[in-house]
């Protein structure tokens, strides 16, 4: 309601079913006050309302909400330390910069007002234009390979399943294994998991190495995978179905890339290492890991047998004639650095995809940077939602536009639309379709293929038809998830690890190329759970226009192979390493200070020195009162004894960040070793407590915490077979324990002679030495 008050709403109308009656204007009120608060009412009564552009140029960030339900007590950050945080001279002088106000930097500068007409915007466009390339820079990540430990060894524990494809029972690498270590040899021929499963039978592997994806033939329904590649889908699936709990291992050959491109021979091969991050999120417990290997002989192999002991972390392991070198994301900032050049469109540029949400945006930049005439492709053309007001916007920009319908996936049709296309000299290919999320086993193969349909047999087309010819640029579009993984997102994890592999094989071709793995864009994503999720997460999306400007860095750059992403790693890293391993992110400083800083537990803490001295109860009230105000903390409460200690985890708002914020917590302040599913297993606060107080010992006397040890020490020496104590020598070990017990004791009792002694006859000894039976 616009006008000198609030008529309507001040008649006690301002809510209905579905509307609302907002007033922007009182009397005796601040003008701008007023509008902004009508804003936020309609915010609140459900209207849409774009506050990044209601915040465009000033100094706002966004805050999480708290995950609980609210508090009656003041949330919102601190403006008084906010504006003592910040140099109120030197944020005035850049705010009037950005504003363009002339007037009040006149005022500042003692300067006329005509002097800064002209330097003022420059000034303006540069400080805006510096801030969002040092966030940019900021996003830039890349692939390495560096050498680690050469572990090796002679054979496997236990016998092992070597499963291989239909007609490679001879080929040099399975001989190799099968005559360096116990194997069973099964020939995998199609993608039936149910046959696989009873080929299983009742198979309990040590372990599980498939070679399948040396089957690099393309499938013959399936196009956009190998052979070799939809075996492996349906080995992964297969052992699931199975319950085979022994670790699976895939092997590739010229599936990666470690000193030079041109090691990359077969980017079919170079997929799977998409689908093998997926898995080692979705089944942690069973995944072993990929390698590669180039060249087979007696050293490579017992390199390999040392890989599949997995003596270390190393999932993601490439074996070379100089040794043993793994996976690691590192960071690839320009730090200010001069560009290559300075990337500009001409001439034709196709971009396949381009009426989608991604190719919208990219065809925007192109256009407003200068580009000539553009073509764009779908599969639908002209008749997709929003082409005619796209072509519209684009040619007011000054671009010539062409929309073709054009089936990437069909070689014929991407034959005849280069063929169509005058003096093109850049390509960017972002055509693809989303996965539904879902984990690998439930994902069909028909929907694997329809993934990598476009995303995959584009680029192949593009890249085959096109050959040698001179490109200005050839741009890629992947995803990150062929980098660190997406659980659910099997399928397409696999096809953009296809795309970075093309592109290796057009650098070794020496060819023009830029692969770009992207974490995901704002554009088009209306979810606002969703949103609010990633964020959470610690991987929120971008905003298309910093995404596009490293898009512009990429190119200027010359780059061949970059990672785009805006990780908040002290989010993210807890919920990435809780279920698979570190290493992939281990050379990036603030993710081991974040790891590592976490993780110093295990000795003793003041806290567990103080409970040796109090009784039983004592303690309870002291562990109950230690975990209730660590919870607090992580939930953001300011007084612990609001919180009910016997409200479930789940209902106070925990997920996987928080929980292991929580373990962290707990194990700085106890010593104590503790899992990152703390509070999936005890449930509660009352239930964490009882849980710790039991680690920690149950009453005073300062010896009793190592009864919890002696409690995991018969369990595990009770599981042991009566070969392994008499190999291991457990009962002398033992027997020498409790006469250095005694001697503890200083009772003259003489040593117990345990050589005919059961395991329950030792610890029956031990607790009377120990007052306990």
């Amino acid at each position: 309601e616009i006008g000198p008050d609030g008529v309507l709403t001040g008649m006690g109308a301002s809510c209905l079913d579905d509307a609302a009656f907002v007033a922007t204007q009182r009397r005796g009120r601040s003008e701008e006050r007023e509008l902004v608060s009508a804003l936020a009412q309609a915010f609140a009564n459900g209207v849409h309302v774009d506050w990044r552009r209601f915040y465009e140029g000033r100094d706002a960030q966004r805050v999480d909400l708290p995950t609980y339900a609210f508090q009656h007590q003041f949330y919102w950050r601190d403006k008084e330390a906010l504006i003592a945080s910040a140099d109120p001279i030197d944020s005035a002088f850049w705010d009037a910069v950005e504003r363009e106000d002339l007037a009040d930097l006149a005022e500042r500068l003692e300067l006329q007002e005509g002097v800064l007409g002209e330097v003022l915007p420059a000034m303006s466009a540069w400080r805006k234009h510096y801030r969002d390339q040092a966030m940019v820079d900021s996003w830039r990540y890349k692939v390495s390979w560096l050498p680690v430990e050469d572990v090796q060894a002679e054979s496997l524990l236990g016998t092992w399943l070597l499963v291989v494809p239909k007609g490679f029972k001879d080929h040099e690498l399975t001989k190799a294994v099968a005559a360096a270590t116990d194997v069973e040899i099964i020939e995998f021929a199609d993608t039936d998991r149910d046959g696989l499963v009873s080929q299983l039978g009742n198979h309990a592997p040590a372990g599980v190495l498939s070679l399948l994806a040396l089957d690099d033939t393309p499938h013959p329904l399936y196009p956009a995978m190998s052979t070799g590649g939809t075996a492996t889908v349906a080995l992964a699936q297969g052992l699931a179905d199975a319950g085979i709990t022994g670790k699976l291992w895939c092997v590739t050959t010229g599936g990666a890339a470690v000193a030079d491109s041109a090691e990359l021979t077969s980017a079919y091969q170079g997929s799977l290492w998409g689908f093998g991050g997926v898995l080692a999120l979705e089944h942690a417990d069973t995944w072993g890991g990929m390698i590669d290997i180039q060249g087979i002989d007696e050293t490579t192999v017992r390199r390999l047998l040392g890989a599949l002991s997995g003596i270390d972390d190393e999932d993601q392991i490439a074996l070379r004639a100089n040794g043993r070198f793994a996976r690691r994301m590192v960071r690839a900032g320009l730090n200010g650095a001069v560009p290559r050049r300075s990337w500009k469109p001409r001439g034709t540029t196709l971009i396949t995809g381009g009426t989608g949400g991604l190719g919208a945006h990219v065809a925007r930049w192109l256009a407003g940077n200068g580009a000539e005439h553009l073509v764009l492709t779908s599969r639908r053309g002209s008749a997709a939602a929003g082409v005619s007001e796209l072509e519209a916007e684009l040619k007011e920009l000054g671009a010539e536009v062409s929309v073709v319908a054009c089936d990437v996936a069909d070689r014929e049709a991407v034959r005849e639309l280069l063929d169509g296309i005058t003096n093109l000299t850049s390509i960017v290919h972002a055509a693809g379709v989303s996965q539904r999320i879902a984990p690998v086993e439930e994902v069909t193969l028909e929907e694997f293929a329809e993934v990598g349909r476009a995303k995959v047999l584009g680029a192949i087309h593009l890249d085959e038809l096109l050959g040698d010819r001179e490109l200005d640029a050839f741009v890629l579009f992947s995803s990150g998830s062929a980098i660190w993984g997406s659980s659910g997102q099997s399928g397409y994890g696999t096809a953009n690890a296809h795309l970075d592999a093309i592109a290796h094989q057009r650098v070794a071709n020496g060819r023009t190329v830029t692969s770009i793995a992207w974490s995901s864009w704002e554009s088009g994503m209306v979810d606002e759970e969703m949103v609010a999720f990633m964020r959470r997460m610690g991987a929120p999306a971008m905003p298309p226009k910093q995404a596009i400007s490293a898009m512009q860095q990429a190119l200027d750059n010359a780059d061949k192979h970059v990672v785009v992403a805006d990780f908040d790693w002290a989010k993210f890293v807890p919920t990435f390493t809780m279920t698979r391993p570190r290493p992939l992110l281990d050379a990036l400083p603030e993710v081991r200070e974040i790891l590592d800083g976490g993780d110093e537990s295990g000795g003793e803490s003041a806290f567990a020195a103080k409970l040796a001295g109090l009784s039983d109860a004592e303690r309870g009230r002291a562990v109950l009162d230690l975990v209730r105000s660590q919870v607090a903390a992580v939930l953001g409460y300011d007084d612990p004894s609001t919180l009910d200690p016997s409200r479930p985890f789940e209902g106070l708002g925990f997920d996987s960040v928080s929980a292991v914020d929580l373990r962290n917590r707990l194990g700085a302040a106890t010593g104590l070793k503790l899992p990152s599913t703390l509070v999936f297993e005890y449930t509660s606060t009352t239930a964490l407590s009882d849980h710790l107080k039991s680690l920690l010992g149950a009453s005073a006397g300062g010896v009793l915490p190592v009864l919890a040890d002696l409690d995991r020490l018969e369990e595990n020496v009770l599981t042991l077979s009566a070969e392994d104590i008499e190999r291991n020598r457990i009962t002398a070990r033992l027997q020498a324990l409790v006469g250095r017990i005694g001697d503890l004791l200083g009772d003259g009792k003489d040593s117990v002679a345990l050589d005919d002694a059961s395991a329950d006859d030792v610890f029956d000894f031990i607790d009377k030495e120990l007052g306990l039976a």
